[in-house]
């Protein structure tokens, strides 16, 4: 048994069916979970009590 390749699946080309709708299902709940994320943001804003660094890193050591 060896892996299928593209050209041998037979809806290489199209999608149709059952595989249509789960890739547009795949899709929109990507989008909607994005959307949720995105709108958590927007409406918790920043952090007040975040910890600021005053001091930078010049130079990395390496053994």
């Amino acid at each position: 048994m060896s892996e299928p390749t593209l050209q041998g699946i037979e809806d290489y080309n199209t999608l149709s069916g059952q595989k249509r709708r789960v890739v547009w299902a795949v899709i929109i709940s990507g989008l909607i979970m994005g959307a949720v994320f995105a709108g958590a943001k927007i409406y918790f804003g920043d952090v007040d009590d975040a910890i600021v660094p005053t001091e930078s890193i010049g130079k990395i050591p390496v053994r």
